[in-house]
C-alpha cells in the first residue's frame, strides 16, 4: 500500500469533483437545446435538418465546411513540412534539436490576439498573391498546432530508433523519399495520426484568428447565429464536443494497438 498517495475515499472525491465540472456544462447545454414553450422537445434539433429554417443557420454549415478545409491543409502542413522537417533535425542536425524544440513551443506562450498583430501584414500580401479564401488561414493555423504536433511527432521519433532504420534502409539502396514513407512513417504512424487529430481539434476551436482576421469559420459562424437562433450554436458546440472526445478515443485505440503489436 502506497501511503504517500491519496486514499480511496479521497480518489473518489475527487474523481466526482472533476466529472461533475465537466458534465455539468454538457448537460445543462443539452437540456437547454430540448426547452420548448410546452417543455422539453428535439423541435430544435429537427431544425438543423429542416429546409424552412436553412436560411437561419445557413452561415454554421458555410463556416463548419471552412473550417473542414482548413483542417485538411493545416493537417497536410503538419505531414508535408513540420514532420520532414523534424525527422531531418533527428537525423542530420541533432545540434539544432534544442533550438527546434524552442521555437517550436513559442506559439503556445504567445497570446493569439498578439499573433495575429505580427500575422495581419504577412496576410495582406497573402491575400494580394493567393487571395482572401478562407482557406489562406492554415498558414495561421499551422503555427498554432506547431507545439501541440511537435510534441505528439516527438515521442514517437523518441520511441523509434530512426538512425538506424534509415540507414539500414538506405543500405540497402533505398531513396530518402523511400526511407521516409516507407520505412520511417509506419514506425511514426501513432504520433503522426496524434498530431493530425489534435490539429483538426485546434482548427474546430479556433476562434480568435479567424474573428480578427474577418474570416467566416465554424466557432465565428456560431457568433453570429447566436443572435437570431441560440439553440443551434449550442447543439453544434455538442456535436463539435462529441466529434472530439471520438478523436481522443481513437488516438487512445490506435495507441493501445501499436503497444499490443510490439509486444
Amino acid at each position: 500500500m502506497n501511503r504517500l498517495g491519496p486514499s480511496r475515499v479521497t480518489r473518489w472525491v475527487i474523481g466526482i469533483l472533476v466529472g461533475a465540472f465537466f458534465v455539468i456544462p454538457l448537460a445543462s447545454t443539452f437540456l437547454f437545446t430540448l426547452r420548448g414553450k410546452e417543455g422539453p422537445t428535439l423541435e430544435h434539433w429537427a431544425a438543423l435538418f429542416d429546409p424552412a429554417a436553412s436560411a437561419a443557420i445557413k452561415p454554421i454549415w458555410t463556416g463548419l465546411g471552412n473550417s473542414l478545409v482548413l483542417a485538411v491543409v493545416t493537417v497536410a502542413i503538419v505531414l508535408l513540412l513540420l514532420a520532414p522537417t523534424m525527422i531531418l533535425v533527428n537525423l542530420r542536425f541533432p545540434k539544432l534539436k534544442p533550438a527546434f524544440e524552442f521555437a517550436a513551443l513559442l506559439p503556445i506562450s504567445i497570446p493569439a490576439i498578439v499573433l495575429v498583430v505580427g500575422l495581419a501584414p504577412l496576410y495582406l500580401q497573402i491575400g494580394r498573391t493567393l487571395g482572401t479564401g478562407t482557406w489562406t488561414l492554415a498558414f495561421a493555423y499551422g503555427i498554432t498546432v506547431l507545439p501541440y504536433a511537435s510534441r505528439s511527432i516527438q515521442a514517437s521519433i523518441d520511441a523509434a530508433d530512426l538512425r538506424t532504420l534509415s540507414e539500414a534502409a538506405r543500405s540497402l539502396g533505398a531513396s530518402w523519399p523511400t526511407v521516409i514513407l516507407k520505412v520511417l512513417a509506419p514506425n511514426l504512424r501513432q504520433g503522426l495520426l496524434a498530431a493530425s487529430l489534435i490539429s483538426i481539434a485546434v482548427v474546430l476551436g479556433e476562434f480568435t484568428i479567424a474573428s480578427l482576421l474577418n474570416r467566416p469559420v465554424f466557432q465565428t459562424a456560431m457568433v453570429v447565429v447566436q443572435k437570431q437562433d441560440p439553440f443551434a450554436p449550442a447543439i453544434f458546440t455538442l456535436l463539435a464536443l462529441a466529434f472530439v472526445y471520438f478523436l481522443l478515443l481513437l488516438i487512445g485505440r490506435v495507441a493501445r494497438g501499436t503497444r499490443k503489436a510490439r509486444s
